[in-house]
């Protein structure tokens, strides 16, 4: 196998986001649930759009769009799964290092993940602050659009949020 065709199956696994279900979704009941992928673009559009001139926009966007990619292999673990947290956290390290080890720029990619789960910059604190307001709006989506009970989804959301605008904009 050519080194081009590796290259080509590596990126079409990692595409695999775009057909993984949010698990909580599923769990809460929601008919058709948003995949993990879309749920990665919706976070990169809050952070494109609400990014403030002291974060640069461009390392928050490529956080972003990596922050959930280890649940290509790990799957959408959640806190009702009962895994720990450092289970968690040990499997999704794994998987990183096989999804982006090889890839070019794959120890970049690497880091931005690492900013994002140790919460270690202004970007990839702000990215997750995008990502508990992206489940605030989806589940304001869902109660609206098909009578979903979301509470416990926009308090979880509500309790990671500092006050100011993104909760502002999380609370229905």
């Amino acid at each position: 196998m050519s080194d081009r065709d590796a290259l080509r199956r590596r990126l079409v696994h990692h595409l695999g986001l775009k057909e993984l279900a949010r698990a909580g979704w599923l769990r809460a009941g929601v008919a058709a649930p948003e995949s993990v992928a879309a749920h990665s673009w919706g976070v990169a559009w809050l952070v494109l759009v609400l990014a403030p001139p002291s974060i640069d926009r461009g390392r928050a966007l490529a956080i972003a769009v990596i922050h959930d990619l280890a649940e290509v292999d790990v799957g959408d673990v959640t806190p009702y799964d009962g895994v720990s947290q450092e289970e968690k956290r040990r499997q999704e390290e794994a998987a990183i290092e096989e999804l982006v080890g090889g890839l070019p720029g794959g120890d970049e990619l690497r880091a931005l993940w690492l900013e994002y789960e140790d919460q270690s910059s202004p970007e990839g604190r702000f990215v997750k602050a995008c990502d508990r307001l992206d489940m605030a709006l989806q589940a304001q989506r869902y109660a609206a659009a098909q009578g979903v009970e979301v509470g416990d989804f926009i308090d979880s959301a509500l309790a990671g949020l500092p006050a100011g605008l993104l909760r502002e904009l999380a609370a229905p």
